[in-house]
C-alpha cells in the first residue's frame, strides 16, 4: 500500500512539476543572461513549453529579440498560403553583423577558388525547425536556443558567435503548426492527462504535419514547389550554410534519434567524407545527451537518399545535413514505454541537439570549412572532365512544361542556355524556344547529377521514401545527356514563360491543340463562360498544319458572345494560360471536317473531391492544389462525414483520392444516373469490393527461405514500392491520352496493385511495357508482376463512368508529366 501512494505521490509531483518548467529546467547551468533581452514569457505570456507555442505568438517573440539583440537580424522572406511569415533570424556577433556581406561572400568564394584560408572564415549554419507542423517540440525548443544566443553572457557563447553565422528558421512550416498549437491547446485539461486514449493525443483530419494544401514540405528541398521551400530554397544557395539541422519528431515510445542514419542507404552521390563528419558532429549530441541523463540511438534507421528532404539536401551541395528525431509527446503528456513522456522533456532534448550542433559547428569549423571547399574543388575537376557537353530537354509542343523544370534548376542556381535553333538528337527534336540546355561545366554539376541521373542497381533495397525522382521524366519532357553544347546559345538570365496568343480574327472557328501543360485550364475558362467548344477525336490538317487528337473546336456561330467579343475574350484566354490559338476561316480540312460527328461537345465540369476520414490527405492535397493553382479551377471537398446527406446531383464528376467512404449507395446512384467516379490507388479495392467496377489484380505470394527471424523486417521491406519510374506504352487515340505527343510514358508509383489488362487491347490505352523499370528499385517478383499489366481502367456503370488509376498522377506537385492524364478523365468523361 506504501509503495502504492508513492508511486502516486511521485507521479503527480512528475505531472505537476513538468506542467509549468521555468528557464533552468531548459537552459545550459551556470550561464548569466543579458536582463535587457526579452524571455520567452515576458513576450509570449506563458512559460515554453506550458502551451503550445501559435505561430503568431513565436513571429512576436522573433520581432521582439531582433529588436533588443545586436546579435539577431530578421528578414521576411515571403508567406505562406495562408500568408503568415516566413521568417528566417541570422544570429552571430556584433562585429559579424557589420561585416555580413563581406562574410557571404568570401564563404561563397571558398566554393569557387582553389585554394582557400579558413582561419578566420565563420562557419555557417542553418537551424531550422518542425517543418512537421504537429511535431512542435522544435519550434517551442527555437525560442528557448534564440534566447540563449541572443542574452547568453558566457565566454563560449561570445567565442560561437564569433566564429559563426547562424541562419535561423524557427517554423518551417507556420500553417501546420498554427493548425496543431490550436489542437493541442483547445484539447489540454487543467489536470494534464497522459492517457493516450484522450483525444488531445488524436488530431483531427488532416492534422498539423502539413502544409495548407496538405503537404508534407519535408519531400520539397529539391522540387521547391511551394512558397515555403521557395524561401528556404533561396536562402540556402545564397549562403550555401554548412551545417543544416532539420528537427523533427517520431512515435511516443522511441527516444532520441540522430544521424548518421542506417550507413547502406547512403545516396552514392554524397561523398564518404560526409558520412564520416556527421559521425564526429554526432559524438558531440552523444556527450551532451548524456550530460543530461536522455535516451539515443543513432544508425538504426532512416537514410541519407533522396535528396528532396532536409537532412539530405546539404549532402549534394557541400554541406552536412543533420536530422533530429525526438520521440513526441503529441500534445502535453503522454504515456510512452519509457515512463511518461511530458511535452518540456522534449523541448529540453530538441533545444540540446541544436546547441551541441552549435558547439561541434564551432569546434570542427576548420575542418568542415575545408570539407565544402573541397567538394566544389573536387566537383569542378569532375566537371571539366564535361567540358562541352551537356543535357537538352524540352517538349516541342509544351513550353510551359519546359518552363517549369527550368524554374526549378534557377531556383537551384544551375545556369542552362536557350537552343541557338532547332536540332534532333537521338530521334527527338528539340525546338528552340521549347527547349534548354544545361551546360555539365559548372558548379553544380553534382546537384545536376542526382536530378537527371537514372539509378537501377543499390546498395540496399530499403527506402525511407522514394528511390527515384528523375526530374525531365517526372515532367514528361523529351531529353537528352551528352549532346555538345555548340547547341547552346545565350544564357538565360531572365527565365519567362512564353506568351501565348490568337493567330488573328476569325468569323468561322478557333482551333486550339490540347499538348500544351496550361489547356486545361484555357478550355475550363471557355466552359465556364458559357461558350460551346468541342473536341476532335481524330487528327487532321489544314493551312499546312496537323492537328492531333484531343484538337479543341470553339466554333463562332450560335455562341453567347459576339465575333468580336469572342475574338477579345480568347485573346485574354491565351496570355493567361500561355497557349497558341488558331483563327481558321473554313471547315474543310485534311481529314475530319470541323462539322464531323468526331468533333464531340463538352460540357462544363463541375467537380467534387472526397476528403476526411479514411481518406489519404497527401493524395487529396495534391489533388486540391492542382485545380486551386495550377488550372484555377473551383473544386468542392466533400467531408466523408457529411457525405451521405449531400446533394451529389450538383456535380458530373467525384474524385476519390486513396482511401475509402461509408456512402456507397449514394454514391453509386449519383454514378448509375450519369456521373463520373474517379478513383485513385487503394480506392481500387474499395470499388471493386463494393462492386463499382470489376478489377482484377495480380496477386503476390512473398516466400521467404532461409531467412531469419532478425532479418524478417528487411525481407518484408525488400518487397515495398517506396517510388519509382515506370514506362507505359500510350494508346494516343484514346481520349485519356489526349495531349501527349509521344506513345511512352513515364508513370510513378509507390505501389504494389498489379491490374491484369482487358483481353481487348483497345480497353489497354495505358500498358507498362515489357521491361518498364526507368529509375528505381523494385524487387524482381514486383517487376516480373509489373510487366505488361495496366495503371488505367474505364468502365460503365449505369448512365455514367468509373475511371481508376492504380498510380498517383499529381505526385508531390512536380509529377508534371501526368497531370493531364486526370484532367483528361475529367473534360472527356462522355468520350472515354
Amino acid at each position: 500500500m506504501r509503495l502504492t501512494i508513492l508511486l502516486l505521490v511521485l507521479s503527480c509531483f512528475q505531472l505537476n512539476a513538468q506542467s509549468k518548467p521555468d528557464l533552468s529546467y531548459y537552459l545550459p547551468q551556470n550561464t548569466s543572461y543579458n536582463q535587457s533581452i526579452p524571455t520567452p514569457e515576458s513576450v509570449i505570456g506563458h512559460q515554453v513549453g506550458e502551451w503550445h507555442i501559435t505561430h503568431d505568438k513565436l513571429v512576436q517573440y522573433m520581432r521582439a529579440l531582433a529588436a533588443a539583440s545586436d546579435r539577431i537580424s530578421i528578414e521576411d522572406r515571403g508567406t505562406t498560403f495562408e500568408g503568415r511569415p516566413l521568417l528566417l533570424l541570422t544570429i552571430t556577433s556584433p562585429t559579424n553583423h557589420n561585416n555580413l556581406e563581406t562574410i557571404r561572400q568570401t564563404h561563397i568564394a571558398s566554393t569557387e577558388n582553389n585554394t582557400v584560408d579558413t582561419n578566420n572564415m565563420p562557419i555557417v549554419i542553418y537551424q531550422g525547425f518542425s517543418i512537421h507542423g504537429n511535431e512542435a517540440s522544435g519550434s517551442n525548443a527555437s525560442m528557448l536556443a534564440a534566447y540563449h544566443l541572443a542574452a547568453a553572457q558566457s565566454n563560449d557563447v561570445k567565442d560561437l558567435l564569433d566564429n559563426a553565422v547562424i541562419l535561423f528558421d524557427p517554423s518551417l512550416n507556420p500553417d501546420g503548426l498554427q493548425r496543431f498549437a490550436y489542437w493541442a491547446n483547445t484539447n489540454k485539461s487543467n489536470n494534464l492527462n497522459p492517457d493516450p486514449n484522450d483525444r488531445e493525443y488524436r488530431e483531427v483530419w488532416p492534422g498539423g504535419r502539413t502544409n495548407h494544401y496538405w503537404f508534407d514540405m519535408n519531400r520539397d528541398w529539391l522540387p521547391v514547389q511551394l512558397p515555403e521551400s521557395r524561401a528556404r530554397i533561396a536562402s540556402f544557395h545564397k549562403w550555401l550554410p554548412n551545417i543544416l539541422t532539420d528537427h523533427h519528431e517520431m512515435g511516443t515510445n522511441a527516444s532520441f534519434f540522430f544521424q548518421p542514419g542506417i550507413p547502406s542507404r547512403t545516396h552514392p552521390l554524397t561523398p564518404k567524407l560526409n558520412q564520416e563528419l556527421t559521425k564526429s558532429i554526432g559524438n558531440y549530441h552523444a556527450k551532451a545527451f548524456d550530460k543530461i541523463g536522455s535516451l539515443y540511438y543513432t544508425e538504426e534507421s532512416f537514410d541519407d537518399f533522396y535528396y528532396g528532404k532536409g537532412s539530405t539536401f546539404p549532402d549534394i551541395n557541400g554541406g552536412i545535413g543533420i536530422l533530429f528525431e525526438q520521440a513526441s509527446s503529441r500534445g502535453h503528456i503522454q504515456e510512452s514505454a519509457n515512463g511518461i513522456l511530458t511535452f518540456p522533456f522534449t523541448i529540453r532534448n530538441q533545444l540540446t541537439a541544436a546547441l551541441s550542433t552549435l558547439e561541434a559547428g564551432k569546434n570542427m569549423r576548420q575542418e568542415i570549412l575545408q570539407y565544402q571547399h573541397d567538394f566544389y574543388k573536387n566537383a569542378r575537376k569532375e566537371a571539366s572532365k564535361e567540358n562541352g557537353k551537356g543535357i537538352v530537354f524540352g517538349d516541342e509542343k509544351d513550353a510551359a512544361k519546359t518552363y517549369h523544370l527550368a524554374e526549378i534548376l534557377k531556383r537551384h542556381s544551375i545556369g542552362f542556355h536557350e537552343i541557338k535553333s532547332d536540332f534532333t538528337t537521338n530521334g527527338k527534336r528539340f525546338k528552340k524556344g521549347y527547349a534548354y540546355i544545361i551546360p555539365k561545366n559548372q558548379k553544380n554539376t553534382r546537384l545536376i547529377n542526382a536530378m537527371f541521373e537514372k539509378r537501377t542497381k543499390f546498395q540496399d533495397s530499403l527506402f525511407y521514401d522514394v528511390s527515384a525522382w528523375t526530374f525531365p521524366l517526372a515532367f514528361g519532357l523529351d531529353y537528352a545527356e551528352g549532346v555538345s553544347t555548340s547547341n547552346a546559345g545565350a544564357q538565360v538570365k531572365e527565365l519567362n514563360m512564353r506568351s501565348g496568343v490568337v493567330s488573328a480574327k476569325s468569323n468561322y472557328a478557333y482551333l486550339m491543340e490540347w499538348h500544351e501543360y496550361y489547356s486545361p485550364k484555357a478550355l475550363n475558362k471557355i466552359l465556364e463562360s458559357g461558350l460551346r467548344a468541342k473536341v476532335g477525336m481524330k487528327q487532321f490538317s489544314m493551312n499546312g498544319k496537323t492537328y492531333d487528337y484531343g484538337t479543341i473546336l470553339i466554333p463562332i456561330q450560335n455562341q453567347k458572345k459576339s465575333a468580336d467579343q469572342l475574338y477579345s475574350f480568347l485573346q485574354k484566354v491565351a496570355t493567361d494560360c500561355h497557349i497558341n490559338i488558331d483563327a481558321v476561316n473554313t471547315g474543310l480540312t485534311e481529314g475530319i471536317d470541323l462539322g464531323s460527328n468526331q468533333f464531340r461537345a463538352l460540357t462544363q465540369p463541375k467537380v467534387a473531391i472526397i476528403v476526411g476520414d479514411g481518406i489519404r490527405s497527401y493524395d487529396a492535397g495534391e489533388i486540391w492544389h492542382l485545380f486551386d493553382q495550377r488550372y484555377d479551377m473551383r473544386l468542392t471537398k466533400l467531408d466523408t462525414r457529411s457525405l451521405s446527406r449531400v446533394n451529389l446531383s450538383r456535380y458530373n464528376t467525384i474524385i476519390l483520392p486513396s482511401g475509402s467512404v461509408s456512402a456507397t449507395k449514394q454514391l453509386k446512384e449519383w454514378v448509375q444516373n450519369g456521373g463520373t467516379l474517379i478513383g485513385y490507388r487503394s480506392a481500387l479495392n474499395w470499388l471493386k469490393r463494393n462492386e463499382f467496377i470489376k478489377l482484377d489484380f495480380k496477386k503476390m505470394e512473398r516466400q521467404a527461405t532461409d531467412i531469419s527471424f532478425e532479418q524478417r523486417g528487411n525481407f518484408n521491406g525488400a518487397q515495398v514500392v517506396g517510388g519509382a519510374i515506370f514506362e507505359a506504352e500510350q494508346d494516343r487515340s484514346h481520349p485519356i491520352n489526349f495531349g501527349y505527343k509521344n506513345d511512352r510514358i513515364a508513370l510513378f508509383r509507390n505501389n504494389t496493385m498489379f491490374m491484369k489488362a482487358d483481353k481487348q487491347s483497345y480497353n489497354n490505352p495505358i500498358r507498362y511495357t515489357k521491361t518498364p523499370l526507368l529509375s528505381g528499385y523494385i524487387s524482381k517478383p514486383n517487376l516480373d508482376s509489373l510487366s505488361l499489366t495496366v495503371p488505367f481502367k474505364v468502365n460503365r456503370l449505369g448512365g455514367g463512368n468509373v475511371v481508376v488509376f492504380t498510380d498517383n498522377t499529381n505526385f508531390r506537385a512536380f509529377w508534371y508529366g501526368t497531370n493531364k492524364l486526370m484532367m483528361n478523365a475529367i473534360f472527356f468523361r462522355e468520350e472515354l
